[in-house]
């Protein structure tokens, strides 16, 4: 029996780029201060490059680590920083909004649950802390 080949496998069939002009591409994208989920969708919708590994057989994040770009935390672990500066940011305004305040404790939390997984992962230095100091600076 003959198995079928999905739309993604075929995908460098139509493409107009080569792996090269892609790799430029996410680069210069990168450069735009766009994050690899950003690119991926700029990608797909404005330049009609629908999956990337399939053409250049490896991942947007792969090539930014690649070019040393990529940043030094991951974007999940990034993305609850910025949101806990903000809920932060909140709470300094508003002092009894208990709720936003429960939201930060859970945020803060799932931080160092994420971060301990990254420093068992190697992706973040061992020792790496979360510290509301440290996470106004990143966000920054």
């Amino acid at each position: 029996m003959k198995s079928m080949a999905s739309p993604h496998e075929k995908q460098g069939q139509w493409v107009d780029y080569s792996p090269k002009e892609i790799e430029d591409l996410i680069v210069q994208l990168s450069n735009q201060g766009m994050s690899p989920a950003q690119i991926g969708l700029a990608l797909r919708d404005q330049y009609g490059v629908s999956n990337v590994k399939s053409v250049t057989q490896k991942r947007v994040n792969q090539i930014l680590t690649e070019k040393k770009i990529a940043n030094d935390i991951p974007i999940d672990l990034l993305n609850l920083i910025a949101r806990s500066v903000v809920l932060q940011k909140h709470m300094n305004a508003n002092k009894k909004d208990y709720s936003a305040q429960r939201g930060y404790r859970i945020t803060v939390s799932k931080i160092r649950r994420l971060a301990h997984y990254y420093v068992q992962n190697g992706k973040l230095p061992t020792g790496w802390k979360y510290t509301s100091e440290t996470a106004a600076l990143l966000v920054k």
